[in-house]
């Protein structure tokens, strides 16, 4: 991602959850590094279990001055989401989905939707989901896909933009840490297998 593009996003306003103010997204980054993890849907299972995932690098993350976010497309969802503890960061959401746009975060379609929910990763993360007792539900925009952000401190340099191809996609917690130079052993969930589909929408 070009530092042009960088300042694009930088200025797009989102609304934190917590207080309710309006912020540029530039302002996570602007003093230390931040994770930002962009969330399908509040109410996605996958989602849940990515964020609950990402959140066992909290520690290391604050020892190294890291910034962890996650960012939302709507507010469909959210007070469920942080009643259920899926995300140990700052929650924000994009309320106009211009973020998700000049990040090249896909939509899906009528046609699409169903094959990529039903895919092999969805559904090996959907069922990692149902054993660690992570629920979820088919309210909100079923059609947005995610994905995953890592800027530098002052927006200077973009360490990653991870797109979603399909629901299950997500970025190993290790890659998280070497990305930011960071060391550190981090018990992730395995992937199982399984057999359920239509779960991840």
């Amino acid at each position: 991602m070009s530092g042009e593009r960088v300042k694009k996003i930088a200025v797009n306003l989102v609304k934190d959850v917590k207080t309710g103010q309006t912020v540029p997204l530039g302002s996570l980054w602007e003093s230390r590094a931040c994770v930002l993890l962009f969330l399908r849907r509040f109410g996605c299972q996958v989602c849940r279990w990515t964020a609950s995932e990402l959140s066992k690098l909290k520690p290391q993350l604050d020892a190294a001055n890291v910034s962890l976010v996650g960012v939302g497309p709507e507010e469909v969802g959210v007070e469920e989401f942080v009643q259920g503890k899926f995300f140990a960061g700052d929650l924000y959401v994009d309320e106009t989905k211009q973020c998700y746009k000049d990040l090249g975060y896909r939509r899906y379609n009528a046609l699409n939707v169903i094959p990529a929910a039903a895919s092999k990763k969805s559904r090996d993360v959907i069922n990692k989901a149902k054993a660690e007792g992570i629920p979820g539900n088919f309210k909100g925009d079923l059609l947005q896909a995610g994905g995953t952000l890592i800027v530098g401190a002052g927006g200077e340099k973009v360490l990653l933009n991870f797109v979603q191809d399909s629901p299950g996609d997500h970025v190993e917690l290790q890659e998280v840490l070497r990305l930011l130079g960071l060391e550190g052993a981090v018990q992730a969930s395995a992937q199982p297998k399984c057999d359920d589909t239509m779960c991840t929408m």
